[in-house]
């Protein structure tokens, strides 16, 4: 698929370019970002070039990742960056951060739902999960805000830095925010 730009409100994004390179190293530095993210650690300016440089496009040329940053609508600063990806029987995951200067404002969940209607709508996305490392209390507030169901906790099923760890998993379905599904839902009846 070729790159496409979506607006909000108040951003404008678009997929990450060499251009961006600077900023993604600068970003990724936060100690918060490394904790949460697996990025590599020490992150250096390399990472950095080789993802905006040769990941992110393969993503989008392969249909398997389509990664955005979050900039002002006016232009500015990168403020956010979040990726669909992992595309498995009709379902994605999302993964979002926000640059440590500019949380608190709102932003991944603004990136968030914008993702979330292009997935719905344009990639035929039938469930959108959300997964973080238990404790990462700051992406589960902004998925929960964004409306995301937290469905429980998954033993093991997160790899950081070759060690296993314990993750939250929600999700989000195209009727959570007003959308036709390509399929029909049967939920599961109340126990008895």
């Amino acid at each position: 698929m070729e790159p496409v730009t979506l607006t909000t409100e108040r951003l404008r994004l678009r997929t990450l370019t060499p251009a961006d390179a600077e900023e993604v190293h600068a970003a990724c530095q936060d100690p918060d970002i490394q904790r949460w993210i697996p990025v590599p650690s020490p992150y250096e300016r390399q990472h950095a070039a080789e993802y905006v440089g040769r990941t992110v496009p393969d993503g989008w040329r392969a249909d398997t990742a389509y990664t955005f940053c979050a900039r002002p609508r006016e232009g500015g600063p990168l403020l956010a960056s979040a990726g669909l990806h992992h595309r498995r029987s009709g379902a994605w995951e999302i993964g979002f951060y926000t640059v440590k200067e500019h949380r608190g404002r709102g932003y991944a969940g603004e990136t968030v739902l914008a993702l979330a209607r292009w997935a719905f709508t344009d990639l035929g996305c039938t469930r959108l999960e959300w997964r973080a490392q238990v404790g990462n209390a700051a992406s589960r507030a902004v998925a929960e805000r964004a409306g995301f169901t937290v469905e429980g906790t998954l033993r093991a099923a997160m790899d950081h830095r070759q060690t296993l760890r314990d993750c939250w998993i929600g999700a989000l379905l195209p009727s959570d925010l007003g959308l036709p599904s390509a399929y029909p839902y049967l939920p599961s009846p109340p126990p008895s």
